[in-house]
């Protein structure tokens, strides 16, 4: 029971599932605290009420401030959070995952430490890009080339499409408004989409660090799912957005415009199933609070029990 608000915490079996949440929500410049259940903003313009439990990760941008009641909540809830650099570009901490179980790390720890798995994985999410194509000989290298005569190909695609013109992917993370328009667009869209994926990968168990294709990064895994989903989703928005002459702030709109595009949740639900189907196990719901204790010859042991006559 919370000895202030009075309300209970409640089960992880009882909070929605990660693919049933609003994908999320970007704070900037505002107040984030509690009342009763419900999380709330408060800016120049006045307060909202937000229920935690249905956002799947928070972004929270320069001059936001949080109370400990509201990161309580929050943490209760599941609620992923990411602490974001201006218009949502950069990421600086997270916060606590929705799953308390391992069994999902520990899959994926085991299938990132050996170099046959490894390449097996990576070689899945790569098929996913090549539906109709067999990419299971491809080495390493000849992966990657695909892939960029791939993406370049999308790039080129988006340009006649749109009008936009284009000359290659340059940005600096840290000056934002030094970019040209689409380069704008396109690092605000995919910040979005790599605090959905983070949120997604966090809520099931995973590690956001342990990535099959990108390494050396604490996001490298967050870096290999979200490459999945660009070229649907992320690219042409920006795009879209970049081609229009009356954009005051291109970050809000863009981040507006992929919002609206995660705004079913079928984009949640897509990377879920993705996320398993690459570790090679079936969907199931989140595990809550199973302990145990491990065992050189009998695997897993009961915890909270005595076995002090073995010793």
């Amino acid at each position: 029971m919370d000895e202030i608000s009075g309300i209970k915490k409640p089960e992880l079996q009882a909070l929605p599932r990660v693919g049933d949440r609003i994908t999320f929500l970007y704070v900037e410049h505002a107040k984030v605290n509690r009342q009763d259940g419900a999380i709330t903003v408060t800016d120049s313009r006045g307060i909202i009420r937000i229920p935690a439990a249905i956002v799947g990760v928070l972004l929270f941008g320069p001059g936001t401030d949080v109370t400990h009641r509201a990161m309580e909540l929050i943490g209760d809830m599941g609620t992923s959070v990411v602490w974001t650099g201006e218009r949502g570009v950069r990421h600086y901490a997270h916060g606590r995952a929705l799953s308390h179980n391992t069994k999902l790390l520990i899959k994926q720890a085991e299938l990132v430490s050996n170099v046959r798995t490894r390449i097996s994985v990576a070689r899945k999410m790569y098929q996913m890009r090549f539906e109709n194509e067999d990419v299971s000989n491809l080495t390493m290298q000849q992966l990657r080339g695909r892939e960029g005569a791939r993406v370049r190909s999308i790039y080129r695609k988006e340009s006649k499409a749109t009008g936009v013109p284009w000359t290659g992917r340059e940005y600096d993370p840290n000056d934002f408004a030094g970019g040209n328009p689409i380069n704008q667009a396109l690092s605000a869209a995919h910040t979005a989409l790599y605090g959905l994926v983070y949120s997604v990968i966090v809520a099931l168990g995973l590690s956001p660090g342990l990535g099959f294709v990108h390494t050396g990064h604490d996001l490298s895994f967050v870096y290999d799912i979200a490459d999945l989903y660009k070229a649907e989703i992320t690219i042409p928005i920006a795009f879209k957005i970049a081609s229009k002459s009356d954009v005051e702030n291109i970050g809000r709109e863009t981040r507006l415009a992929v919002r609206d595009a995660f705004v079913d949740g079928k984009i949640m639900e897509k990377i879920t199933r993705d996320l398993y189907n690459i570790m090679g196990e079936g969907e199931q719901e989140v595990i809550a609070d199973l302990i145990n204790l491990w065992d050189d010859k009998e695997g897993l042991v009961e915890h909270g029990v005595s076995y002090e006559e073995f010793s």
